[in-house]
């Protein structure tokens, strides 16, 4: 197979997680690479014996590269302009956008087959992240084909300052990459028929955390009736979902002023009647001196763990604040528990989970066992992309 791209040589007997259609070469399993190489080249990967393997993104460091095809296509337009489309079709069947949804992940890095970026629809507006300066260095040909390929968008907002800089690549600043004349941002957007207004230029990630929608649903199943504690609020997605199941009382903390200003005007623009109550101050702080119990409590915190040396630390602190949180249910009471820790796995959350209900003395039962929604699909061949765990625990 002739490819015009540098050729990476592996080790032998490294090939084997990459035939198994693996999209990450670690570092360790290169045995030769072109000098010249600059970060965010196209490559094509060969096994020991020369045979083709895959093509993906160059970049020095632990992950050297980020495989994107399996096939020997070249590296096109036509190439990226089926993986954007084979994307849209996914979404069209679970659905998205719909009547009652229009704000939905729209591309998930390697569930969606291109490592590295990230776009996120938000009504007219369509937000773009990326994670490798190859996908960066893409940015322009992506967004023509998300404008020819949705006719419905009328901008497209890249927002890879951060999620670069975080990664050793210094990017210009945040902009428009397409606009249609006379475009204006949606006042707000649909999430189950729950509105809410987006900041998707100074807000966390790309404005709003998708990957709970479906969780949220949950909660407004078993809300009605019920006194709420939502903490790490952020903007009021489990809180506004459990107005709308009917709770009685939702009260909600986050450490972010600029987190609980959205939240205010989420609730403004949805449950102006009083069950609603917004603390500003450090969840833990707030929760060690809480003297009232509650029907159900939501632990949804940031992520303690980006890497996996930080996992030890991480497991201490998610251990500490489950404990705590368990100590504040009425019997009968529901822990809605979450983790986006990569290196904190399934088996390994419950572990902790289960440590935090004997400090706690509280007999706990597994109601369910929660994930991310379906726009944020993941690979058979790339489990890591799993990144977020949850349980519902009912609680005697």
């Amino acid at each position: 197979m002739h490819l015009p791209y540098p050729i990476i040589r592996l080790k032998k007997g490294k090939e084997k997680s990459v035939l198994q259609r693996h999209p990450w070469v670690f570092s360790g399993a290169i045995a030769e690479e072109p000098d010249s190489l600059d970060n965010g080249d196209v490559v094509q990967v060969v096994a020991a014996n020369g045979e083709y393997l895959a093509t993906g993104h160059f970049q020095r460091g632990t992950i050297s590269i980020r495989c994107f095809d399996f096939s020997g296509t070249p590296a096109n337009e036509q190439l990226f302009r089926t993986k954007i489309r084979d994307s849209i079709a996914l979404r069209r069947t679970l659905h998205l956008p719909s009547e009652a949804t229009n704000c939905y992940r729209l591309f998930h890095g390697e569930g969606d087959g291109l490592p590295g970026l990230i776009a996120d629809v938000y009504g007219k507006t369509l937000v773009l992240q990326t994670y490798t300066l190859g996908m960066h260095k893409l940015k322009p040909l992506l967004a023509k084909l998300f404008m020819e390929e949705l006719p419905a968008l009328e901008a497209i907002y890249d927002k890879s300052a951060d999620t670069m800089s975080k990664h050793g690549n210094q990017v210009q600043e945040d902009s428009f990459l397409a606009k249609k004349e006379h475009y204006e941002a949606d006042a707000y957007v649909s999430e189950n028929g729950i509105r809410f207004s987006v900041d998707f230029i100074h807000g966390q990630k790309t404005g709003f955390f998708l990957d709970q929608r479906d969780n949220r649903q949950l909660l407004k199943h078993y809300a009605l009736g019920k006194t709420v504690l939502n903490t790490f609020c952020y903007t009021g997605g489990f809180s506004l979902a459990a107005l709308e199941g009917g709770a009685t009382s939702v009260h909600s903390v986050d450490s972010s002023a600029r987190a609980m200003e959205g939240l205010e005007k989420n609730i403004r623009l949805n449950a102006p009647d009083g069950k609603h109550q917004s603390f500003t101050e450090d969840v833990m702080s707030f929760l060690r001196k809480l003297d009232q119990p509650y029907d159900i409590l939501v632990l949804d915190p940031p992520a303690f763990a980006k890497h996996i040396n930080q996992a030890g630390n991480a497991m201490i602190g998610y251990r500490n604040l489950n404990t705590e949180g368990l100590k504040h249910l009425r019997k009968g009471g529901l822990l809605f528990t979450f983790s986006c820790s990569q290196a904190i796995d399934k088996l390994l959350f419950r572990k902790i989970v289960f440590q935090s209900a004997l400090q706690a003395k509280r007999e706990v039962k597994i109601l369910h066992q929660l994930s991310q929604p379906a726009d944020h699909p993941v690979s058979i061949y790339h489990p890591e992309a799993e990144y977020l765990k949850g349980l519902v625990l009912y609680v005697d």
